[in-house]
């Protein structure tokens, strides 16, 4: 029989101290801007979270790259529309314009004055600097939704120097990658191909970049996102790439473009049989010996590890991985 953590022993609560708190965001992040495209992946959620028991995967309704130029007002309602009309469990966030754009107030005021409250949050692109996320709190706040979590989207080489500032900010909640316009805004220094989904893990400046964001977030406590795959036909590539933003480049989330993306990135970032039967293991050990050091097939583990193994079983809870009973129990325990 598995231990059975008290309210005062949960893993949570010992291992993560003041983060137990902390969300966990699903390890997907799916964008897509036109109408039909946007229903159709809502539909989807809805459609996987019935066969994972859970909402695996976000979807960003998406108004930068999505409205038509001079239809911003009628496409932020459009998206508004759609993200009251999602199940109550769905995870909904919009992308709305760049704080410099003519659009962003409105945006701000249509979508999060009317739908604040039923979204996941709200991305905010093309952030330079501290300043941009401020304009941005301070939008959300006059629009009455100033508990809305912010993603923001580092895209330049400025914001990628300022990225521990930004995600210092305390209503940050996820640092993406900009990918495409990091690349631009280098004026041909760097080659196409370090958009690709090869080049992007071999050109040192953008190597560099997903590293110093990925480092900002974590230092900070806030979720790195990793930028898109665009070649969205090539499913090897797809698998590729996910798997080394979460085995070496330390992500815990990726955007996906295409639909077909999305069961990919779950199972790049998910954690193998193996490595959750392990994790199961050490956290029961744990907790049976009120978290004082224990040796399993030969290794010392302690806190360090008891930690690490934690966020490995709350990685495979969040990607819709089977459980162990005992390690379904400790996700199925009230939080206190």
């Amino acid at each position: 029989m598995s231990a059975s953590p008290t309210p005062t022993s949960h893993p949570r609560d010992v291992l993560l101290g003041a983060q137990a708190g902390a969300v966990v965001l699903p390890v997907c992040d799916h964008y897509s801007g036109v109408e039909a495209r946007m229903k159709k992946s809502l539909a989807l959620q809805a459609e996987m979270a019935e066969e994972f028991g859970a909402c695996v995967f976000d979807v960003t309704l998406d108004c930068e790259d999505g409205a038509p130029v001079g239809g911003e007002a009628e496409h932020a309602q459009l998206v508004t529309e759609l993200a009251l009309a999602a199940a109550p469990a769905m995870r909904v966030g919009v992308r709305v314009h760049p704080v410099d754009h003519a659009a962003f107030e409105a945006d701000i005021a249509t979508i999060a004055g009317r739908a604040g409250r039923r979204l996941s949050h709200l991305m905010v692109p093309k952030v330079e600097s501290v300043a941009d996320v401020a304009q941005a709190a301070k939008a959300l706040d006059a629009a009455g939704a100033g508990d809305l979590p912010l993603h923001v989207l580092i895209e330049s080489p400025l914001a990628v120097h300022r990225a521990f500032d930004i995600a210092a900010h305390p209503r940050v909640q996820s640092l993406s990658f900009g990918l495409m316009d990091f690349v631009s805004a280098h004026a041909g220094a760097i080659p196409a191909d370090g958009m690709g989904a090869l080049g992007q893990f071999t050109h040192p400046l953008v190597v560099r970049a997903k590293l110093a964001i990925a480092s900002a977030a974590h230092a900070h406590g806030k979720v790195p996102s990793h930028c898109v795959v665009t070649e969205f036909s090539n499913a090897l590539a797809l698998r590729a790439a996910a798997k080394r933003a979460a085995d070496e480049f330390g992500y815990t989330r990726m955007w996906s473009i295409h639909p077909s993306q999305i069961r990919p990135i779950l199972e790049a970032f998910a954690p193998d049989e193996g490595r959750i039967d392990l994790a199961t293991r050490i956290v029961d050990a744990a907790i049976r010996q009120n978290w004082a050091p224990v040796s399993i097939d030969g290794t010392l583990h302690d806190r360090a590890s008891y930690r690490h193994f934690w966020q490995v079983l709350e990685r495979a809870h969040a990607t819709g991985r089977p459980l162990p009973a005992e390690a379904q129990a400790w996700f199925d325990a009230p939080k206190h």
